[in-house]
């Protein structure tokens, strides 16, 4: 044991050495910036140059407009039922099933059992009716489908999702590409909705349910399924075993590594904290706490998530909207500028039209992730009978996300920086010069915010920390889902992907910005390509699902009317 720890100290020594003569923050960024380099080549081929136009970016967006013109726009057609659904209208029939409880011989004898206990009205109808028993013992077996709720998928996807691409992302699209980029990121979460929609009906009707009721499901089964189903078994097995790849690199990338990139910069500028290894320490207590949390599984994360998400979300709104309403004169103009700068854009080096829009497509599409099919793991866990009803609630994730909540600090931005604060364009990479001093990302936005509201430099640390984890831990369980379904479903393949996870914390921690942001673009897009394999096979599956709900709220309404 002691020549063990001998050697291991001579091995440590001279790196420790090297990095207090170069900072460790810095050290982990030169290692990570080859592998940012080589994976954003890879990943963003062009199929046009001047302006530079990527082949993910054309089928991302192309993808979500045939999605809409094919569902007949369900992003506007179906948004009311999506927030009913949200709300638990539909929870008799998604949890029982329409025939067995409105059809013709149904229990329900013309009555809503919206808000009825279930139980409470098989002893009264087993008393009073002479009703098959068998009939009875399904409805109570089949109650059980999946893990949580609507409402619980919804936010433990949403915090996936809403994170600090809303906040730091939306910052580095205006930075680059001017307020015109908002107008492109509106538009793409509009059509993201339908995208979305499709691929998180998919998650659920092709979901695994272990024999302890465990749900394990997202692209990787229903690609594999799906195109087994079609007799294309070996191209499904593949296109699945690379979305699974894709999906932890993802996990680590853009559901970790950037998060915790963010939140260690809003923590080091709020304590001014100088020292060169700042960025690991940050990023270990980061990698502590995530690990705590991460250990309970789904059920954990989406109780985590229903308190922190709507909490984190209300805050940062109310924050949003006290500083539009107390420059209200000005919202217009902000308004007026996006529009006028999405199709002439002024920015430097974003050039015409096609650039001000890639800069919007490209963090609309990182922010909400609707193609990547990240969501489809968490709603696949619902407890429904129904899969289409979780597909019409995931639509509403890109809405709240892109239409909402960075719609909000593009405006709040661009407010601030009617006074000149900053040359849009920057420098760039992303960064902007605000009083001499370069400022990147959340950075940007905590100055604006800086400017209207005393200590809110406090107010955002603890916004952006708090959505950094509750996207790390959302994250978590799309990757290990995908580890899973590569390595099996044992105790220690668990553990391995936890450490490698919480590992990358603080990978994202230390390094630059511009290291970890293109990883985790090229990582988050990775996952598109066979995504799209599996959405385009399977999409009349979702138009038989999504009739099969809407007849199934019809029957249902119709008996209460009769």
């Amino acid at each position: 044991m002691k020549y063990k720890l001998l050697n291991l100290f001579t091995f440590l020594f001279p790196v420790l050495i090297f990095s207090q003569e170069q900072g460790l923050d810095q050290q982990i960024d030169q290692a990570f910036k080859p592998i940012s380099d080589f994976f954003s080549a890879v990943i963003f081929f062009n199929v046009w140059h001047d302006p530079d136009i990527p082949f993910v970016l054309v089928l991302l967006v192309g993808s979500a407009l045939f999605f809409t013109l094919y569902f007949g726009f369900p992003n506007i057609k179906y948004f009311g039922k999506a927030i009913n659904t949200v709300r638990g209208k539909y929870e008799d029939i998604e949890k029982h099933g329409a025939k067995e409880l409105y059809g013709e011989d149904g229990i329900a004898q013309g009555q809503d059992l919206t808000n009825i206990d279930i139980e409470d009205h098989l002893v009264n109808i087993e008393n009073d009716l002479a009703i098959d028993g068998d009939i009875i013992d399904t409805i109570r077996d089949e109650s059980s489908d999946g893990e949580v709720s609507h409402f619980q998928a919804l936010a433990t996807a949403v915090s996936g999702t809403v994170g600090n691409g809303n906040i730091a992302g939306v910052a580095l699209a205006i930075a680059l590409g001017g307020p015109g980029a908002t107008f492109w990121m509106i538009i793409c979460g509009l059509l993201g909705m339908s995208t979305k929609f499709v691929e998180c009906t998919l998650g659920v009707q092709y979901r695994d349910v272990g024999a302890d009721g465990t749900v394990y499901g997202g692209p990787m089964f229903y690609i594999s399924k799906g195109l087994k189903e079609r007799g294309f078994k070996t191209v499904g097995k593949v296109a699945a075993v690379i979305f699974a790849i894709f999906c932890i690199g993802g996990s680590f990338g853009g559901g970790n590594a950037a998060q915790s990139n963010q939140a260690t910069i809003v923590i080091k500028e709020l304590f001014n904290w100088q020292s060169t290894a700042a960025g690991a320490i940050v990023g270990l207590v980061l990698a502590i706490l995530v690990g705590v949390i991460i250990i309970g599984g789904i059920k954990r994360i989406a109780q985590v998530t229903e308190k922190v998400v709507p909490f984190m979300a209300v805050m940062y709104v109310i924050a949003c909207l006290y500083i539009i309403f107390s420059n209200y004169t000005l919202v217009d103009d902000a308004i007026s500028l996006i529009v006028t700068e999405a199709f002439e854009p002024t920015a430097v080096g974003v050039g015409s039209l096609i650039g001000v829009l890639l800069v919007g497509f490209k963090r609309a599409a990182f922010s909400n992730e609707a193609g990547a099919g990240s969501a489809s793991i968490a709603h696949s866990a619902v407890r429904t009978k129904y899969s289409a009803s979780e597909g019409l609630v995931a639509l509403l994730e890109p809405f709240i996300d892109t239409v909402v909540i960075c719609s909000m600090t593009a405006i709040v931005i661009i407010i601030f920086n009617f006074g000149g604060a900053f040359t849009y364009g920057g420098d760039g990479t992303g960064a902007v010069l605000i009083d001499g001093i370069p400022y990147e990302g959340a950075g940007i936005t905590a100055v604006a915010f800086a400017e209207y509201i005393p200590y809110s430099n406090v107010f955002l640390t603890i916004a952006v920390v708090l959505f950094a984890v509750s996207t790390m831990i959302s994250w978590s369980y799309y990757g290990l889902q995908s580890w899973k379904f590569l390595f099996g479903r044992g105790k220690t393949a668990d553990m391995v992907y936890k450490l490698l996870f919480c590992t990358f914390i603080v990978i994202g921690a230390a390094a630059s910005m511009k290291s970890i942001w293109d990883f985790s673009d090229a990582m988050i897009f990775a996952m598109v390509f066979p995504n799209m394999v599996g959405l385009y096979f399977l999409f009349p599956v979702v138009k038989k699902q999504l009739n099969r709900y809407l007849d199934a709220i019809k029957l249902k309404y119709d008996a209460i009317e009769d």
